[in-house]
Parts: structure tokens; sequence; C-alpha cells
């Protein structure tokens, strides 16, 4: 009788702590999935928001700007917005510096509706986005996901060609005319599902893209030619108080906008071109100095600069405005 009675008490034992512990797991899951998904209560200042860009052309030049609505198709104030305009082939495959370095000499500039385009050695030219939302739609491809676009007209297209192909054909110009994000993105977010609501307008990952100061100077330490933070291409610059550590900011608000780090930024050759004269660093830099120390990610397989933001609490950020993270129970900030 002991005996059965030991059995018995015995697998209650261990039927009970099976059952603790997939509440114990439970409750566990919840909590951290809490903590991705809620903003903390608590808040550390790191710094200030020293540079606030804007590219209202995917790879082209950017915009310095004062102040910005954030919302979750990116940067915006009126009819300047973050990458909405993209260059791409006949056929509609998105074209970037990657391929095409001369890009990033390719200076927008917004007035109004009308947006003005400078390059070097070409006339000034010009689209009217309102004239552009009467006109059909065209689907055009950003890393394999379809996107509907407008596009732009055989003007700018010419332009665009003669400046980057030397030729009257090869290059159009679409832009993106809805005011919330459309992308499937499968491609960018296979891999993080926290990523779904964030693929913005046009943009490679994410709406927003924030830098630290502190690991700028870092990279430029190690370097022989220092890179300015242009060629790093961020929409927020923060003056943080320790090289690289924006890679552990789990959640970050600008002023009162909160957003979310949903992604490291790796880094590719883009990263070699230089913003001052459209050409590719011959010896590779800082793309090589990069992967020597900041191969980081077990994820990635790119040297990591930067963080890929999604916003959870949109807003409007001033250039000057406090920087803080928040505070968790897993955060070591």
């Amino acid at each position: 009788m002991l005996d059965l009675f030991s059995s018995v008490h015995a697998r209650v034992s261990v039927s009970v702590a099976l059952g603790l512990g997939v509440v114990a797991a439970t409750f566990g899951y919840f909590y951290r999935k809490k903590l991705l998904t809620e903003p903390p209560k608590k808040w550390i200042r790191v710094g200030d928001l020293t540079s606030l860009m804007i590219y209202p052309i995917k790879s082209c030049a950017g915009i310095p700007a004062s102040e910005l609505q954030c919302n979750i198709l990116g940067l915006g104030e009126g009819y300047l917005r973050d990458r909405v305009f993209m260059l791409v082939t006949v056929e509609g495959q998105f074209i970037t510096a990657r391929s095409h370095p001369k890009c990033v000499q390719i200076q927008p500039r917004i007035i109004f509706s009308k947006m003005y385009l400078i390059a070097p050695d070409q006339p000034e030219m010009f689209v009217d986005t309102e004239l552009l939302k009467k006109k059909a739609r065209v689907i055009a491809s950003v890393w394999g996901e379809e996107v509907s676009t407008i596009d732009c007209g055989d003007a700018v297209a010419k332009w665009l060609s003669k400046y980057l192909l030397d030729r009257d054909t090869g290059v159009r110009l679409v832009y993106y005319p809805d005011t919330f994000p459309t992308r499937n993105a499968w491609s960018i977010r296979k891999n993080n599902k926290d990523l779904e609501t964030h693929a913005g307008a046009l943009h490679d990952i994410t709406s927003f893209m924030l830098m630290n100061q502190a690991s700028v100077d870092d990279l430029n330490k190690r370097l022989q030619e220092p890179v300015s933070v242009a060629q790093l291409r961020p929409n927020f610059l923060v003056s943080g108080r320790k090289e690289y550590e924006e890679d552990e900011w789990n959640w970050v608000k600008i002023g009162n906008v909160i957003f979310r780090n949903v992604k490291l930024c790796g880094r590719c050759i883009f990263t070699n071109i230089n913003p001052d004269t459209g050409e590719r660093n011959p010896a590779g830099e800082p793309l090589k100095t990069l992967k020597s120390y900041r191969m980081v990610s077990e994820d990635i397989d790119a040297p990591i600069m930067g963080i890929h933001l999604g916003v959870h609490t949109s807003g409007s950020v001033n250039l000057g405005d406090p920087v803080y993270v928040g505070v968790t129970p897993s955060s070591s900030s």
C-alpha cells in the first residue's frame, strides 16, 4: 500500500511540476512578447538629435530638415516625403546607386507640389506631384516585390537617362502616391515578423534609420580617409554616449515620437560611394574596414552600422530634440 501511495504521489508531483512549468513558460512567453510590443514606462536620456535627413528619391541625395512628421509611411511634411520617388528600368525594376553610383549626385528640391532635380552638367528638371495623381497606376518592383506607382513622364525619364546612361531612354521615374504602406515586403520580412508593418513606401527595409555619432567617429578613427555622415545615409543622427550602444536600444523616443528597433542595419557596397563625387572608393572602404570588426549579427551576413526603426507612436521630430532609450527589465542601459 505504501508503494502504491508513493507511486501515486510521485505521479501527482510530476504532473503538478509539469503544469507549473507550462504555466511559467506561458507567462514568460507573454511577458517577453509584451516587452517587445508595448513601450516601456521608464526612459533615460542618451543624447540629442543632431541631424535630420529625408531622401525623397530612393538612392539619391538627401535634404536636411529642422522638423518632420513621423508616421507609418516614414518621414514627411506636406509634399516632402521620404523615398516616395524611385528610379526604375523601362521594365519597372528598381535602380539604385549600387549599380549606378551617380544617383547620389541627383539633388531633389521640393517647392510646394513640384520636385526640382539638379545634377552635374544637367539643366534643371521638375515634376509636379499634383498632376501625377491624375495618371494611371503602373507596377514597379522593389527587391522582387510589386508595388503600385505612377510613372512621372517622358521628360524626366529622358533627363535621367541622359545623366545616368548618356542616352535618351533606359531610366524612368515613378512616384508612390499612397499615404500608407501597400507592399507585402515578404522578401525582407520572411525571417523577421517585426518588419510586417514597417516596410514604408519604397524603402529597402523600414521607414526610418538611426545612427549614433559616436559609432561614426569610431569608424573614422579606423579609416585612412574618414567618411561623412552623408555617405552612411541615416534619417536620424544621435549624439549617443558610447559607440555602437544603439545596437541594444529596443525602444527609442525622439521628442514625443516612439520607435521600436526592428532590425540592425547591415551595410552593403552602397556605403562605399562618395556622395560628393558619385564614385565608389577604389579600396572598397569603408565597407572593408566595417567587415573587419562589425560582423556582429548571427542573422545578418553584413557588417552592422545603425538600426532600422518602426514607428509605434506618430508625431513630429525636431532637430535638437532629446533622445531617450526605453528601460526594461532586459535592458542593459
